[in-house]
């Protein structure tokens, strides 16, 4: 892959950390002043010893993220601030899902930030290939679809056949629906092919890796329509999944700095020229005379 794309992909990902941290998963913040006793580490903090979240170490991690995933936005250090990023990040993760409450839409952003700091350097707009980037896509691209894939194992392992034939989609709709949805429950059997429909998606998701670029991105652009709808019907954001997904994209084609400097010259030329004016020294009779 050209390492702008590795660039441009790096500067999404870090600047959406701190955009996760403050807006989409704030309550994440509020486990530091909750009863010692209610965590429940996963698995994975178990075996690590990782300490009850406090007041202070909730804090900490929260300001230095913010601060480090700025900097690591940049490009600078990548290794350094790029593993730094991601055990903090990977610690507020085990913070949020150690009550209780697991969610599935963070596994690929985890991961992209795990192989980030394995990609090397890169500048945009630099189109030199780079083996060690292509890797850190492609890892991040696979975790992508493993969400999905293995979301609709887990709804045939627990749910069964049922998931499919029965009331999920309704009860969902019932209790946290919008407008849009309590419309679209008037339609006899809709929630029913919804539930076929999003199993088989889920299930066949592996296929975007041996279709051509171009039916590529259409799959992709049908992934973030899928997201769209969910979030329409049911307000459930998936956007660190959707960040992660930009692996798919020919990010380096974004070029937001070049169009800038493009427009300033464009205006730049548009400007009519000024006409020349006459010099005191002309206008004088002296000047007229001779």
């Amino acid at each position: 892959m050209p390492k702008a794309r590795i660039a441009a992909f790096r500067t999404l990902v870090y600047l959406f950390v701190p955009l996760d941290l403050v807006f989409f998963s704030a309550w994440i913040k509020s486990h530091g002043n909750l009863p010692g006793n209610l965590y429940q580490p996963l698995v994975v903090g178990r075996l690590l010893h990782l300490p009850t979240p406090t007041h202070l170490i909730v804090d900490s991690i929260y300001y230095a993220l913010i601060a480090l995933s700025l900097l690591a936005a940049t490009g600078r250090a990548h290794r350094l601030l790029g593993w730094t990023v991601f055990a903090l990040y990977f610690e507020w993760m085990i913070i949020a899902m150690s009550y209780g409450k697991i969610d599935h839409d963070r596994y690929a952003i985890l991961v992209a930030l795990a192989v980030l700091p394995t990609a090397g350097r890169a500048r945009h707009g630099d189109q030199t290939p780079s083996e060690a980037g292509g890797f850190a896509l492609r890892a991040t691209q696979i975790a992508v679809i493993c969400t999905y894939f293995l979301a609709s194992i887990a709804k045939l392992r627990y749910g069964g056949l049922e998931w499919l034939t029965g009331a999920t989609l309704t009860r969902s709709f019932i209790r946290r629906g919008t407008l849009l949805a309590q419309w679209l429950l008037k339609i006899p059997g809709f929630t029913t092919v919804s539930q076929f429909g999003i199993v088989g998606f889920e299930l066949f998701s592996p296929i975007v890796f041996f279709l051509k670029p171009r039916h590529r991105y259409l799959i992709v652009a049908g992934f973030y329509l899928f997201h769209l709808l969910t979030f329409s019907l049911i307000t459930i954001s998936f956007v660190p999944h959707q960040i992660a997904m930009a692996a798919f994209l020919p990010l380096e084609k974004v070029t937001p700095i070049r169009w800038l400097k493009r427009l300033r010259r464009g205006s730049a030329d548009e400007e009519p020229e000024r006409p020349a004016t006459a010099s005191p020294a002309a206008s004088t009779p002296a000047a007229t005379e001779a």
